[in-house]
């Protein structure tokens, strides 16, 4: 087939993709979408967004805080974890299956309490902590809250490098070896890229739902764009607008995350994957 003929074909597949996107009962839906939001901005109250516009975007640079600090912390413990799992000795491989067990098994807000109700009531005991200079971060709550997401994330995140560690091509290790590279060399311009590059799209929907996590923080004191929510409503009186607000601020944050996953994605060669 021609070059010319190729074309035609591509233009003659996609053209009916387009007029299918123009089909009545999408018009209708759509229509019926920009009734509901005209009706949500024009019906309902939002004079008080002015007023505490501040705190919600102070609000949504903690729980983003929250969310990279987390993330990162999280995913450097779950290379470890996974690796050790695929060719770790055997206390190491069980240990860290036990680690990833546990915590995918228990609830995050159960592991969030132990951390700050639990562990977080014993640190005044001892006059040794409160004497030292971690005590002015330890009686905080944010260090609890970042703890328990991260070991959450790395639970998770590790059962994920795991089997990205494991599913890379043992023949392109083996070559790399062939061609005089050490163990370390190796791990870092085959083993790990190739990894890497299997979990993003995985990675992107672990990250979206630790996001989607984040509001629990606000059960022990932490301010984030959730309780900042949660005091408008006790302030104004009022249920649904701002909780509609916050559910597109986190719309909003998703389709960020998404979006930016898919440009890493289209990024990396895939020659090979």
């Amino acid at each position: 087939m021609s070059e010319g003929n190729t074309i035609d074909a591509m233009a003659l597949t996609e053209l009916p993709n387009r007029q299918s996107f123009f089909k009545p009962h999408r018009i209708a839906l759509m229509a019926v979408a920009a009734i509901m939001v005209f009706c949500v901005v024009w019906f309902m109250r939002w004079d008080w967004v002015p007023e505490y516009g501040g705190r919600l975007l102070a609000g949504v640079g903690v729980t983003l805080l929250m969310l990279f600090s987390t993330c990162i912390l999280g995913f450097l413990f779950a290379l470890p974890i996974g690796l050790v799992q695929v060719t770790g000795p055997w206390p190491l491989k069980m240990l860290a299956r036990g680690f990833c067990t546990v915590i995918r098994g228990t609830p995050l807000l159960l592991q969030l309490w132990l951390l700050y109700y639990g562990l977080g009531s014993l640190f005044p005991q001892f006059p040794a902590i409160r004497e030292s200079f971690l005590w002015p971060y330890l009686r905080e709550a944010w260090p609890y809250g970042v703890a328990a997401l991260t070991i959450s994330f790395a639970a998770y995140e590790g059962e994920v490098m795991r089997g990205a560690f494991a599913g890379v091509p043992a023949g392109e290790l083996e070559a790399a070896r062939a061609y005089g590279m050490s163990r370390w060399k190796v791990f870092r311009r085959i083993w790990l890229p190739r990894a890497i590059h299997r979990a993003l799209p995985t990675l992107n929907g672990e990250t979206v739902l630790q996001l989607k996590s984040t509001p629990l923080v606000a059960t022990i004191t932490v301010i984030d764009v959730y309780a900042v929510i949660s005091k408008v409503r006790q302030m104004t009186y009022l249920t649904y607008e701002p909780l509609l607000l916050l559910a597109l601020i986190y719309l909003c944050l998703t389709a960020i995350l998404v979006v930016g996953f898919r440009y890493l994605e289209n990024k990396i060669p895939t020659r090979g994957a």
